[in-house]
């Protein structure tokens, strides 16, 4: 049979569009993922744990979510206990998840339902948009998911299949309206946030970045791009602008077992976690400029480079440093703003994973073994 009698073939069997949303469903019920967030099958949805998992899901893989996930609902099983916490506590149990001004939104989001609504989450898009840190994207999720809003939440999971089911050709970002409105089309007059989390799972376990399984998918025979071979080549993208290097030095200064740091200021990036002294950072920064930035104490030892670069790629720029180390007498104190805290205690810390990697390039934090 000739490709175009294939064709003909196929749009011809091809279901109606008005039958998608029941045929996402079914599927959804035979396949939906178990997730540590969501409900079981015929079980409402704790609007807590739905908020907690999007805004730990933002930019963050499901595999990395998992286990901070169950840690914070261990520690915070409600909002009003997470709204009673302090923000120092919960950036700590954030480390190493990034991202932190979300960690931040957390918080402030939380003290927000605790306080203003007796710790009972809005049930309206409207209402949810109004709490720190919810967007556009994590109310709809909210609304569908949690209380069931004829709403359609599109994430980069639903942003790829809407694109190859309509062979969507204009370019992300201009095509994210378009999409919405194509995803609108996928909604059950009922379950709406099983309507949403179906195209959630299919794209995170059919219609996968890349080698999608287009033969296991509940919509191949509707799917434009499928039978044009070019599902890979969706969602358009203009090609990305890489950020300029910026470079700068980190000063570790230690006083026996004890290690110098300072919290960041709240606002800004890495907002309130911990780090050890630095300089700025900066595009062409040479050596010499960086380290004039160093922290000053009395009988500090000389200044030791340490061989090597850190790296870290932050979501607009690259950054290299280069690391100091130098030694503090016994009973030296610390400049303003900045504290001693001991090695052993380092792990409390809300220690982004660049200031990980720093620290790691001078010390052995290996846990040692009792003899």
């Amino acid at each position: 049979m000739s490709s175009s009698a294939r064709r003909k073939e196929r749009s011809t069997t091809a279901p109606m569009p008005s039958a998608r949303p029941s045929l996402l469903l079914a599927w959804y019920d035979r396949h939906r993922r178990r997730l540590p967030w969501r409900a079981a099958p015929g079980q409402a949805s704790d609007p807590y744990r739905v908020w907690l998992s999007e805004i730990m899901l933002q930019q963050t893989t499901v595999k990395a979510v998992g286990p901070y996930f169950e840690k914070f609902v261990a520690r915070w099983p409600d909002v009003t206990a997470l709204g009673s916490a302090s923000q120092d506590d919960v950036l700590r149990m954030w480390a190493g998840l990034g991202y932190y001004s979300r960690a931040r939104n957390l918080y402030a989001c939380a003290v927000a339902v605790t306080r203003e609504h007796g710790g009972v989450f809005p049930d309206t898009e409207e209402g949810l948009r109004a709490l720190p840190g919810i967007g556009p994207y994590t109310a709809a999720a909210i609304a569908a998911i949690a209380f069931d809003r004829r709403t359609m939440p599109v994430d980069g999971n639903i942003e790829r299949v809407v694109s190859r089911l309509f062979a969507v050709e204009e370019e992300l970002p201009q095509a994210k309206p378009l999409i919405q409105r194509l995803a609108e089309t996928l909604l059950a007059d009922s379950r709406a946030g099983d309507s949403a989390q179906a195209l959630m799972d299919l794209g995170a376990s059919i219609c996968t970045p890349k080698k999608p399984a287009c033969s296991l998918c509940p919509l191949n025979e509707d799917c434009i791009a499928y039978p044009q071979g070019t599902p890979e080549t969706f969602p358009r993208k203009a090609p990305k602008k890489s950020g300029t290097l910026r470079r700068g030095a980190a000063f570790v200064v230690t006083r026996g077992d004890e290690l110098l740091v300072r919290s960041r200021p709240d606002k800004g990036l890495l907002g309130g976690m911990t780090e050890v002294p630095g300089s700025d950072w900066l595009a062409g920064q040479d050596d010499a400029t960086a380290k004039r930035q160093a922290p000053e104490l009395k009988g500090l030892s000389r200044w030791q480079r340490k061989a090597g670069v850190v790296t870290h790629v932050f979501t607009h720029f690259p950054l290299e440093l280069v690391v100091y180390t130098a030694q503090a007498a016994a009973h030296t104190r610390a400049p303003e703003g900045m504290r001693w805290v001991p090695t052993a205690t380092l792990a409390d810390e809300a220690l982004p994973n660049l200031m990980r990697k720093v620290i790691a390039h001078v010390l052995d934090l290996t846990p040692r073994r009792p003899s």
